[in-house]
């Protein structure tokens, strides 16, 4: 009967001498209280407490650790936004005592200053500034925390201000304002183009216009030293410079006339066409020269007489 006594009582002091020791994870600080007063901070490792003496009060972690918060206000612009506030901050190793003890509800303590803080802010600043402006509000929220908390012994390592979150109707009026100025330059860009290509183009016609007046001067300067070689070798043999014109002319004729029936498909009629067309060409030509001549040569009398009768 002994025996069986023995295998309670080792397995109550069992389980007294696993009350004796506990293990603490790594970052991470263990507060321990004796009849319910502070007694200790135990960090990573096998730790020894005394049963119904001592308890664990609560653990802590020392990790780095992240809360985020949303807050809604009022711009300067009377626009409301929502703005998401991370905060980054960790238990200081040598003020855990005042972590746990100083302050219940960290994570509401937070909160509060970070709305405190943007609400403050925020309504400073037009919309457009607070998307520019955004790493001044999380430098603004960290130096107010980082005043506030290090008393209850947490560090704020880091605020970003995360997300910017307009009303929906004032996103979609941006949105359009964005695509109208898109739109806007967009146009100024396809105006400057066509400009440029209606710009291109009227130089272009210019140039084609100038080398089709320079080809024309040179072609007519070509044709008129023709013609004086023409007269000049006509002069040799005894033919005057009007019959020499004439007889050019006449010569073209022809020319043009062969030119026209050298061309299969053309309705082209040149008039007059009778057989004699030259003949009376040449002709008329000769009788309007020497006439002309007369004329110039009566009126160049009639000048002179006037001029020597003004003379007297």
């Amino acid at each position: 009967m002994g025996n069986y006594l023995l295998i309670p009582i080792a397995f109550v002091a069992l389980i007294i001498l696993f009350k004796f020791f506990f293990i603490v994870k790594q970052q991470t600080a263990v507060v321990v209280e004796r009849f319910g007063r502070f007694q200790s901070i135990r960090n990573s490792g096998l730790q020894m407490k005394i049963p119904l003496v001592d308890r664990i009060a609560g653990r802590l972690s020392l990790k780095i650790q992240q809360l985020d918060v949303i807050v809604e206000t009022k711009t300067l612009d009377d626009v409301f936004v929502k703005l998401k506030v991370s905060v980054q901050y960790v238990v200081i190793r040598e003020k855990v005592y005042e972590a746990f003890y100083k302050l219940e509800y960290p994570h509401d303590q937070i909160t509060s200053y970070v709305f405190d803080v943007v609400r403050a802010e925020v309504p400073k600043m037009k919309l457009d500034d607070v998307f520019v402006k955004k790493d001044d509000i999380a430098i603004a929220v960290k130096s107010e925390l980082q005043d506030a908390m290090l008393e209850y012994g947490y560090d704020i390592i880091k605020t970003l201000v995360t997300d910017i979150d307009p009303d929906a109707q004032v996103k979609a009026a941006m949105n359009r304002i964005n695509a109208s100025e898109r739109e806007k330059i967009a146009a100024q860009f396809e105006g400057d183009a066509q400009r440029i290509l209606i710009v291109e183009k009227a130089k272009a016609e210019a140039e084609s216009k100038r080398l089709q007046g320079q080809g024309i001067a040179d072609q007519r300067r070509e044709i008129a030293r023709g013609l004086e070689e023409s007269v000049e070798v006509l002069n040799k043999v005894g033919i005057n410079s009007q019959e020499a014109s004439a007889l050019i002319v006449v010569t073209q004729h022809y020319d043009t006339l062969q030119a026209i029936g050298e061309e299969t498909d053309t309705n082209l009629i040149l008039l007059p066409n009778s057989p004699q067309a030259g003949s009376d060409m040449l002709n008329n030509m000769v009788a309007s020269f020497t006439a002309s001549n007369q004329i110039g040569e009566a009126m160049k009398r009639k000048q002179n007489e006037k001029d020597s009768g003004t003379t007297e």
